[in-house]
């Protein structure tokens, strides 16, 4: 009995030691990950980026092609600007905004998921002083509902705050939520007392309207915005387009890549709204 008892606690006990030291191992697995990080150039302009998945790794190397009219637009900004960059993700555009033009940047963010991406992506740059991180979704008025996600990625969009849709309008299947709150455009600037921006740039993946309507009073002294809109999301398209007049800009530019436009979000493009002139003869 007594050589039993042996056998067996020395089989646990090694049990417990391979156990510990599988343990240990994705421990170190998952620093070795977050270590990871790129060094990319764009305009002169350098930045590092974190890539701790394939998908924060695509996001890096395809920077100067995924998106190049928001690249655009960013250079176009005046230096020193206030931005708010709403859907900021990683924060690849909102660091590239601060490194390129020197803008002060408020980048929103509620998945917990990116979060840490974005920090680390602020971190490694040296932009703690001109990006502020804000994880809370901003929507048409200031309430508590659920952010519903459709991955548990680091780098994943396609999340929505207090609807039932995606990007497309049509049903979205989650597969992680919770709940949080949910600020308008308006409140954040006045009661939350967040610099009003000089530029927004917006891309939240079916909800922009929304939150456009949220924000009348934000929009009046805002000079320029770029905006995704998935013109087969008629509403969204729509009731985007009507805001964005009433507030009194005019569309200039609707674009995409070729990268976008040979993939599942061939209908999304990235609008650019500047404010119509006081002088209708300019």
């Amino acid at each position: 009995m007594k050589s039993i008892l042996l056998i067996i606690l020395n089989r646990s006990s090694n049990a417990l030691l391979k156990f510990a030291l599988f343990e240990r191992i994705a421990d170190i697995f998952c620093q070795i990950c977050f270590s990871r990080k790129i060094l990319i150039k764009h305009q002169n302009v350098k930045l590092w980026l974190s890539t701790p998945n394939q998908l924060n790794k695509f996001r890096a190397v395809t920077f100067a092609i995924k998106e190049p009219e928001t690249l655009r637009w960013i250079d176009s900004l005046p230096r020193l600007s206030n931005l708010w960059d709403i859907g900021a993700n990683v924060g690849l555009y909102s660091c590239y905004a601060a490194k390129a033009r020197e803008c002060r940047v408020y980048a929103f963010e509620p998945s917990v998921f990116n979060l840490e991406s974005l920090a680390r992506n602020i971190n490694l740059n040296g932009l703690c002083n001109q990006v502020v991180i804000i994880p809370l979704p901003l929507c048409r008025k200031t309430t508590v509902q659920s952010l519903n996600m459709t991955s548990l990625e680091w780098g994943a969009a396609l999340s929505t705050f207090g609807e039932d849709y995606g990007h497309d309008g049509k049903k979205l299947d989650p597969v992680f939520s919770f709940q949080t709150l949910g600020v308008s455009m308006t409140d954040m600037a006045v009661k939350f007392s967040i610099p009003a921006p000089d530029f927004i740039k917006m891309d939240v993946d079916g909800i922009e309207h929304l939150i456009l309507q949220g924000g009348s009073e934000v929009l009046k002294n805002v000079k320029g915005i770029l905006i995704e809109i998935n013109d087969e999301f008629v509403d969204q398209a729509e009731v985007s387009s009507a805001c964005l007049k009433e507030a009194g800009f005019r569309l200039v530019e609707k674009a995409h890549s070729e990268l976008v436009q040979n993939s599942l979000f061939s209908s999304a493009f990235n609008q650019i709204w500047e404010r119509q002139s006081a002088d209708p003869s300019q």
